[in-house]
Protein backbone atom coordinates (compact mmCIF):
# COMPACT_ATOMS: atom_id res chain seq x y z
CA UNK A 1 0.00 0.00 0.00
CA UNK A 2 1.71 3.54 -1.51
CA UNK A 3 0.26 6.72 -0.34
CA UNK A 4 0.64 9.38 -3.38
CA UNK A 5 0.54 13.11 -3.74
CA UNK A 6 -3.75 13.26 -3.43
CA UNK A 7 -3.45 11.24 -0.50
CA UNK A 8 -5.53 8.64 -1.52
CA UNK A 9 -4.45 5.54 -0.32
CA UNK A 10 -3.20 3.78 -3.08
CA UNK A 11 -3.04 -0.68 -3.31
CA UNK A 12 -1.94 -2.84 -5.42
CA UNK A 13 -2.88 -6.51 -6.34
CA UNK A 14 -2.62 -9.13 -8.95
CA UNK A 15 -5.44 -9.19 -11.67
CA UNK A 16 -8.19 -10.82 -11.06
CA UNK A 17 -10.42 -12.53 -14.03
CA UNK A 18 -13.47 -10.47 -12.91
CA UNK A 19 -11.07 -7.44 -14.04
CA UNK A 20 -11.00 -7.70 -17.33
CA UNK A 21 -13.85 -5.64 -18.62
CA UNK A 22 -11.86 -2.77 -16.29
CA UNK A 23 -8.47 -3.87 -17.93
CA UNK A 24 -9.84 -3.44 -21.41
CA UNK A 25 -11.27 -0.25 -20.49
CA UNK A 26 -8.12 1.03 -19.74
CA UNK A 27 -6.37 -0.61 -22.22
CA UNK A 28 -8.76 1.32 -24.94
CA UNK A 29 -8.70 4.69 -22.98
CA UNK A 30 -5.53 6.16 -24.79
CA UNK A 31 -4.85 7.73 -27.92
CA UNK A 32 -3.08 4.70 -29.60
CA UNK A 33 -5.59 1.91 -27.58
CA UNK A 34 -8.76 3.37 -28.91
CA UNK A 35 -9.11 2.01 -32.04
CA UNK A 36 -7.15 -1.26 -31.13
CA UNK A 37 -9.24 -2.64 -27.78
CA UNK A 38 -12.69 -4.66 -27.63
CA UNK A 39 -14.23 -2.62 -24.96
CA UNK A 40 -16.61 -4.14 -23.29
CA UNK A 41 -16.01 -6.99 -26.07
CA UNK A 42 -17.54 -10.86 -25.24
CA UNK A 43 -14.53 -11.52 -27.86
CA UNK A 44 -13.13 -14.70 -26.09
CA UNK A 45 -9.53 -14.18 -27.46
CA UNK A 46 -9.33 -11.56 -24.39
CA UNK A 47 -10.76 -14.23 -21.70
CA UNK A 48 -7.93 -16.78 -23.33
CA UNK A 49 -5.42 -14.59 -23.01
CA UNK A 50 -6.01 -13.53 -19.86
CA UNK A 51 -5.96 -17.24 -18.73
CA UNK A 52 -2.95 -17.37 -20.49
CA UNK A 53 -1.29 -14.66 -18.43
CA UNK A 54 -2.73 -15.78 -15.37
CA UNK A 55 -1.35 -19.49 -15.48
CA UNK A 56 2.20 -18.51 -16.48
CA UNK A 57 4.86 -18.42 -13.55
CA UNK A 58 6.53 -15.25 -15.64
CA UNK A 59 3.95 -12.70 -15.94
CA UNK A 60 2.42 -10.66 -13.21
CA UNK A 61 -0.74 -8.64 -14.54
CA UNK A 62 -0.66 -5.59 -11.33
CA UNK A 63 -3.42 -3.26 -10.98
CA UNK A 64 -3.88 0.07 -8.98
CA UNK A 65 -6.63 0.20 -7.09
CA UNK A 66 -8.13 3.42 -5.63
CA UNK A 67 -11.03 3.32 -3.19
CA UNK A 68 -11.25 -0.40 -4.42
CA UNK A 69 -11.67 0.62 -8.05
CA UNK A 70 -8.96 -0.36 -10.80
CA UNK A 71 -7.77 2.72 -11.83
CA UNK A 72 -4.47 1.19 -13.54
CA UNK A 73 -2.78 -1.53 -14.67
CA UNK A 74 0.36 -2.68 -16.35
CA UNK A 75 2.16 -6.12 -17.47
CA UNK A 76 5.37 -7.33 -16.14
CA UNK A 77 6.55 -10.49 -17.77
CA UNK A 78 10.33 -12.03 -16.04
CA UNK A 79 12.56 -13.01 -18.87
CA UNK A 80 15.52 -15.50 -17.27
CA UNK A 81 18.56 -15.29 -19.47
CA UNK A 82 21.86 -15.81 -20.19
CA UNK A 83 23.55 -12.76 -20.73
CA UNK A 84 24.57 -10.27 -17.72
CA UNK A 85 25.61 -13.63 -15.52
CA UNK A 86 22.68 -15.50 -16.29
CA UNK A 87 20.44 -12.26 -14.81
CA UNK A 88 16.45 -12.33 -15.13
CA UNK A 89 15.09 -8.91 -16.42
CA UNK A 90 11.77 -7.68 -15.70
CA UNK A 91 9.49 -6.25 -18.99
CA UNK A 92 6.87 -3.48 -18.49
CA UNK A 93 4.11 -3.67 -20.92
CA UNK A 94 0.92 -1.99 -21.28
CA UNK A 95 0.65 0.78 -18.74
CA UNK A 96 -2.52 2.82 -18.25
CA UNK A 97 -3.83 4.93 -15.66
CA UNK A 98 -7.34 6.35 -16.28
CA UNK A 99 -6.65 9.07 -18.25
CA UNK A 100 -9.06 11.30 -15.54
CA UNK A 101 -6.42 10.37 -13.17
CA UNK A 102 -3.47 10.64 -14.51
CA UNK A 103 -0.45 13.30 -13.75
CA UNK A 104 -1.51 13.17 -9.96
CA UNK A 105 1.57 11.00 -9.35
CA UNK A 106 -0.39 7.22 -9.62
CA UNK A 107 1.95 6.14 -12.40
CA UNK A 108 4.92 6.53 -10.65
CA UNK A 109 3.54 4.60 -7.48
CA UNK A 110 2.33 2.23 -10.19
CA UNK A 111 5.80 1.65 -11.69
CA UNK A 112 7.55 1.94 -8.24
CA UNK A 113 5.13 -1.03 -7.19
CA UNK A 114 6.12 -2.85 -10.35
CA UNK A 115 10.22 -2.29 -9.55
CA UNK A 116 9.64 -3.86 -6.45
CA UNK A 117 8.07 -6.98 -7.54
CA UNK A 118 10.97 -7.84 -10.20
CA UNK A 119 13.32 -7.01 -7.33
CA UNK A 120 11.00 -9.51 -5.16
CA UNK A 121 11.74 -12.08 -7.84
CA UNK A 122 15.52 -11.57 -8.48
CA UNK A 123 15.51 -9.19 -11.62
CA UNK A 124 18.75 -7.21 -12.18
CA UNK A 125 17.24 -5.46 -14.63
CA UNK A 126 13.72 -3.63 -15.36
CA UNK A 127 13.11 -2.34 -19.23
CA UNK A 128 10.07 -1.21 -21.09
CA UNK A 129 9.55 0.04 -24.70
CA UNK A 130 7.40 3.09 -25.45
CA UNK A 131 5.64 4.47 -28.76
CA UNK A 132 7.97 6.83 -30.32
CA UNK A 133 4.64 9.32 -30.36
CA UNK A 134 4.12 9.24 -26.50
CA UNK A 135 6.64 11.71 -25.68
CA UNK A 136 5.02 12.72 -22.65
CA UNK A 137 5.59 9.12 -21.24
CA UNK A 138 9.12 9.26 -22.14
CA UNK A 139 9.70 12.28 -19.87
CA UNK A 140 7.31 10.46 -17.00
CA UNK A 141 9.84 7.25 -17.60
CA UNK A 142 12.88 9.57 -17.33
CA UNK A 143 12.63 11.46 -14.68
CA UNK A 144 11.57 7.65 -12.67
CA UNK A 145 15.44 6.75 -13.50
CA UNK A 146 14.91 4.74 -16.55
CA UNK A 147 17.58 5.59 -19.36
CA UNK A 148 16.65 5.29 -23.14
CA UNK A 149 19.52 3.40 -24.09
CA UNK A 150 18.38 1.51 -26.85
CA UNK A 151 16.70 1.08 -30.33
CA UNK A 152 13.60 -1.17 -30.24
CA UNK A 153 12.04 -2.91 -33.82
CA UNK A 154 8.96 -5.08 -33.59
CA UNK A 155 7.72 -7.14 -36.51
CA UNK A 156 3.99 -7.43 -36.70
CA UNK A 157 3.25 -11.05 -37.67
CA UNK A 158 -0.46 -10.55 -38.28
CA UNK A 159 0.61 -8.79 -41.59
CA UNK A 160 2.95 -11.28 -43.25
Amino acid sequence: MTENTSTSVLTFRQARAEDLPRLLALLADDTLGKNREGVGSEDPVYRAAFERIASDANQYLLVAELQQEVIGMLQLTFIPGLSRCGATRALIEAVRIASALRSKGYGSELIREAIRIAQERGCSLVQLTSDRQRQQAHRFYTALGFTDSHIGFKLNLTQH
